[in-house]
């Protein structure tokens, strides 16, 4: 009997009740939230967005009418190779209405000389080098101060836009007065460079491209990346810009929001970034990038979940969300892989292989979600990594898990962002002092 025989008997086999013993996760939790909520979300999202194509060109052609400035910020470290990009990126913009600002935070590469070159070239419209490294918030508030735009658009140097993206990250702004800040969609430039990039690629597809429509249409939208997000100079001169730490760029969007100002996510304004090309790499950025949910979301802004004046229930069910399927569920799903371990030993086989199959198929499912979404931008490298969905479910169920539950138990227990060489060490032991 083979193992796909093995598989089919014991499903046909088992009643609802007994199923859901085994595969409870995925069936109460996974399953719900991120197949069925997604598939019906998206579906809405692009109907309504078809019938909205007349009010999103009455918008547009006021955006080119008021031609208000952008100010692009692209504050870096040690990303000299990829400046050019970013810059003639820029200068294919159908928006040209704009200026670039770019910081050198204490590079050691050639930056410098190549900012320096596009300068005097007029690529740039202003160049800023800190000698000595102040850190990313340090470093984009420099180009803050010295921004005129009426929009600011924050760029990591690494990345760089597709030819619409800076008139379709501002539009949002001109349909909604509400809006505070847009986060754009951001995809994977370097995704042929090695199967660690692929796997990310399918990653943002899922997470960012499919993720974050649904939470901005629920109205739970909790960041706006720093790779790509426009925000109004006002309310950014209001919360004087960036604060340090790591997830700033979701302190940033969480503090909008406790302003009573919407944050939403437009999928056609498209960033390609360059991410980590080796395991070792990804590993090192998530496990800083997850740590910031436990200095944040849960110490920093705790407050948005205490019923008082201040209290507001969209606020409060975004950072539930967030609390709830990145640490509770983080909890349960190593509860239920120790469950099948002991109590199902005899039969942990099959039902690690269903639980395969079924992420596998949800992964399936997002990745054309994702599709759908993109329409004329889908690149065909992007179509091409269907072929690396079967190491999807490793790749988020195991190991990503295990680098979130490292890093939120080092920071609960040690609070360990604090020596994070990320941050200029002189401003962590501030900011820990403060309790920030």
């Amino acid at each position: 009997m083979t193992l796909v025989d093995e598989v089919i008997i014991f499903i046909t086999r088992k009643d609802a009740a007994e199923l859901l013993k085994y595969f409870w996760y995925f069936l109460l939790f996974d399953f719900p939230r991120y197949v069925l909520l997604d598939i019906g979300i998206v579906f809405y999202f692009i109907t309504r967005h078809g019938r909205a194509a007349r009010t999103r060109e009455q918008a547009r052609k006021q955006l080119f009418t008021d031609a208000p400035l952008v100010s692009v910020i692209a504050p870096g470290k040690n990303e000299g190779r990829h400046i050019p990009a970013l810059v003639a990126s820029l200068g294919r913009q159908t928006y040209s209405n704009y200026e670039l600002i770019v910081v050198d935070d204490g590079s050691s590469d050639d930056t410098p000389e190549i900012c320096r070159r596009l300068l005097a070239a007029g690529a740039l419209q202003a160049f800023f080098r800190n000698d000595v490294r102040g850190g990313k918030a340090s470093a984009a508030n420099l180009a803050l101060r010295y921004s005129s735009g009426q929009y600011v658009v924050h760029l990591d140097a690494d990345s760089h836009l597709a030819d619409d993206a800076i008139e379709k990250v501002i539009l949002p702004f001109y349909l909604r007065r509400d809006v505070g800040a847009v986060a754009g969609d951001i995809r994977v430039a370097n995704l042929d460079a090695s199967l660690t990039a692929s796997m990310q690629a399918i990653e943002y597809m899922k997470g960012i491209s499919v993720g974050r429509t649904v939470h901005s249409m629920l109205g739970t939208l909790r960041i706006v990346s720093g790779a790509f997000g426009a925000f109004r100079k006002d309310i950014l001169d209001r919360l004087g810009g960036w604060d340090v730490g790591p997830g700033l760029d979701g302190d940033l969007t969480v503090r909008i929001r406790k302003l009573q100002y919407d944050v939403v996510f437009e999928p056609e304004a498209v960033c390609y970034t360059n991410v980590p090309e080796r395991i070792e790499q990804l590993a090192r950025q998530r496990y800083r990038w997850d740590r910031s949910l436990v200095r944040f979301r849960i110490r920093r802004h705790g407050d948005i979940f205490r019923p008082d004046r201040n209290f507001r229930l969209r606020n409060f069910m975004s950072s539930l969300e967030n609390v709830y399927f990145n640490v509770a569920l983080d909890v349960k799903w190593w509860l239920y892989n120790s469950q099948v371990v002991f109590f199902a030993t005899d039969q942990v086989k099959i039902i690690l292989l269903v639980n395969f199959l079924v992420y596998f198929a949800s992964a399936g499912i997002q990745f054309f979600l994702a599709l759908a979404l993109y329409g004329r931008t889908m690149r065909r490298s992007e179509l091409g990594l269907i072929w690396m969905l079967p190491l999807v479910p490793p790749y988020i169920c195991y190991f990503l898990r295990v680098v979130r539950t490292y890093a939120y138990l080092m920071e609960w227990l040690f609070k360990v962002s604090y020596f994070d060489r990320w941050n200029p060490w002189k401003t962590s032991r501030i900011l820990e002092r403060e309790g920030r």
